[in-house]
């Protein structure tokens, strides 16, 4: 795990390129504090910095294969370099290193751009080639690893970070109205949109290669699901077979992510996905292991004694942080200079904190739970949508809707509303059922409350923009064929997941303090195997996450297997108000503030303000328009109005 930043083409000749590359890699040096280097030749430079976890005297970058004709700077793991090492030998191939890095060297060698697909693993590299004279720039499938990259005059620009792009001369910060408006409708920007205009991702599953040609953007893969009533050899198996090759898939998923040449940990957060991956750690490598959990001072949120009872049950060493709300606070505008885009949730804030926990703790690596809920069907989300479309099979019914009462348990403010809001809520219009979003029209309900908020030159911008059929637009051609719960699986494995749940939730919180996360379950082979899977196996009636729940049966102590779902959860706007609240709160949300930034109405921000602070509990609607706002205010700050001196608790 590392950081990644260079150009090819003709660079801005005010600033030496390697005194550019410095500025751009030193950026994102929390990424990799373990070294730095770079590599100038003319028209091209790569930088990178270094976590060094594999080969840790030999894994030096950018590295060049023993031809000296190709050079690279990788941010990532391969985690079966093992095996293709092994596969590259017979093929002649000649090795100088025992680093991952220098099989992806030899695989381009023999396969080209290719070579994306022998690789079970999370990654973002950039590639120079020299006798093609063509960059590659490659991201893993389903986007655990950031790439972004930019366009000034004769150059290409490519890094980890924005924050790397904006070392650049040419490269501004100019928040881009489209993307807040996805960010405030999706909690992300659709991809290769960025918060900031002329700034893009690398989608994940997707490559770029820039050469004389000039420049493309390709997908090498994306994630598919069959026909309905249509998986294949699957359907005709025993569910039995199909848990125990489920289980199999999972230890082995695990054991190629225990490679390391330092001691590796686990995230415990007490729910079923980390406690999978916890005990099969255990399994694999009986030695002692360090777990770490976030615990809450607010008993709504806090999974502490399911944490303690799988720790004891495991005997692991356990540290555990405990988030109170002035924690969040306290955090909060460092998080958004990592994250670089606005937040509609608090979650990342405990997060950033456990990683810090991570790295006092001398660890660099830690095994988690991310993707299970997505790839398994866990989410309340997915046995919300099959309620309602239950429902709306018998319109006329007064029993049916009844069932919406079993939504969201945790969610008081939700079990006190009449059964007529809930119906209203969730059921929506009979046109909904043929929308092909009909799975997550309610969260995004939700979400259209912040819209509310918006300045007059930012609706004037938008004009008739539509998010919602912009998403639709990037649907496949066969998501139409797909079961029910495959579409919504889709829409969050390859959406929310790479959009959120890895980023703002993931990498960029665990690496501002250079810890690496990996997720057994995002393995390539688990995903194929998973989409596959009858949807009945994976939400049977309301039973979410079936059929992983009996491939793991044997691992779990009874209270942990057959726990219900809890989703993470952080306090929102609560967490910002009060006696303590930090001064940059009534700072960002000033009507001076708010009016320099030009992109909500400061009347109507400063009346939510006070809503919040007078003490009357918000709902989720403004619990994410306060969120947004704020977050969207504080990132104008950091990175466009640099003009306004910055307090310590603003910085990155």
């Amino acid at each position: 795990m590392c950081g990644i930043a260079g150009y090819v083409g003709r660079p801005d000749p005010t600033v030496p390129p390697h005194a550019l590359l410095a500025r751009m890699v030193g950026a994102i040096a929390h990424r990799g504090p373990d070294a730095r280097g770079s590599h100038v030749e003319v028209g091209v430079g790569l930088a990178h910095a270094r976590l060094s976890i594999l080969d840790l005297a030999g894994g030096a970058q950018p590295m060049s294969d023993v031809e000296d004709e190709l050079v690279l700077t990788f941010n990532g793991e391969i985690f079966n370099y093992v095996e293709l090492r092994d596969e590259l030998l017979q093929r002649g191939c000649r090795f100088r290193t025992a680093s991952d890095t220098e099989t992806i060297l030899q695989a381009y060698r023999v396969f080209g751009p290719d070579c994306v697909q022998k690789f079970n693993g999370d990654f973002a590299f950039a590639l120079w080639d020299r006798g093609r004279r063509r960059l590659m720039l490659a991201r893993d499938r389903v986007g655990v690893r950031p790439a972004f990259y930019a366009t000034r005059g004769n150059a290409l620009y490519f890094a980890s970070e924005i924050k790397a792009l904006l070392e650049v001369p040419d490269v501004a910060a100019e928040i881009d109205p489209v993307a807040l408006d996805q960010v405030l409708t999706f909690w992300f920007p659709l991809a290769p949109r960025t918060i900031f205009k002329d700034i893009c991702e690398l989608p994940p599953g997707h490559m770029l290669l820039a050469d004389e040609a000039g420049l493309r953007v390709t997908p090498y893969w994306r994630l598919s699901f069959p026909d309905a009533g249509d998986h294949a050899a699957l359907d005709r198996r025993a569910p039995r077979d199909i848990a125990d090759e489920l289980g199999a898939l999972l230890e082995d998923a695990t054991r190629i992510r225990l490679r390391a040449d330092v001691p590796v940990g686990a995230y415990l957060s007490g729910g079923l996905d980390s406690s999978i991956v916890t005990a099969l750690m255990k399994r694999l490598a009986p030695d002692r292991l360090k777990t770490f959990s976030v615990a809450f001072e607010d008993a709504e949120y806090d999974e502490r004694p399911f944490q303690e009872m799988m720790a004891a049950a495991l005997g692991t060493e356990h540290r555990t942080i405990t988030c109170a709300g002035a924690d969040i606070a306290r955090s909060f505008p460092d998080i958004v200079a990592h994250v670089e885009r606005p937040l509609v949730r608090t979650g990342p804030a405990p997060l950033y904190g456990l990683a810090a926990l991570v790295r006092r703790e001398g660890l660099k690596v830690v095994l988690t739970g991310e993707g299970a809920d997505e790839v398994f069907a866990g989410y309340d989300l997915f046995k919300e949508a099959k309620l309602r479309r239950f429902c709306a099979a018998q319109p006329g019914s007064r029993r049916r809707p009844l069932l919406l009462q079993r939504l969201y348990p945790y969610l008081p403010q939700l079990q006190t509303q009449s059964q007529r809001y809930r119906e209203a809520f969730f059921l929506g219009s009979a046109d909904e059922l043929a929308d092909p979003l009909f799975s997550h029209l309610p969260r995004f309900r939700t979400m259209r409350g912040i819209k509310q908020f918006y300045g007059a030159g930012l609706r004037e911008t938008l004009g008739d923009y539509d998010a919602l059929a912009d998403l639709r637009d990037r649907l496949p051609d066969d998501f139409s064929r797909w079961h029910p719960l495959s579409q919504a699986q889709y829409l969050e494995t390859a959406f929310l997941l790479p959009g959120y749940i890895l980023s703002s939730q993931g990498d960029r919180v665990s690496m501002a303090h250079a810890v690496e996360g990996r997720f057994p379950f995002l393995d390539p082979r688990v995903i194929d195997f998973a989409t596959r899977i009858p949807p009945h196996l994976k939400l049977r009636v309301l039973r979410e996450k079936h059929i992983l729940r009996e491939a793991t049966a044997d691992l779990l102590p009874d209270a942990i297997a057959n726990r219900p779902k809890q989703p993470y959860r952080a306090p929102d706007s609560r967490a910002f108000l009060g006696p303590q609240r930090p001064s940059y709160v009534d700072d960002a949300l000033s009507l001076a503030a708010v009016g320099r930034a030009d992109l909500f109405d400061a009347g109507a921000v400063q009346k939510l303000l006070r809503k919040c602070d007078a003490g009357r509990a918000p709902g989720a609607r403004d619990n994410a328009a306060f969120v947004g706002i704020l977050s969207t205010q504080l990132l104008h700050g950091r990175f466009v109005d640099t003009s306004i001196p910055r307090s310590s608790h603003e910085a990155a």
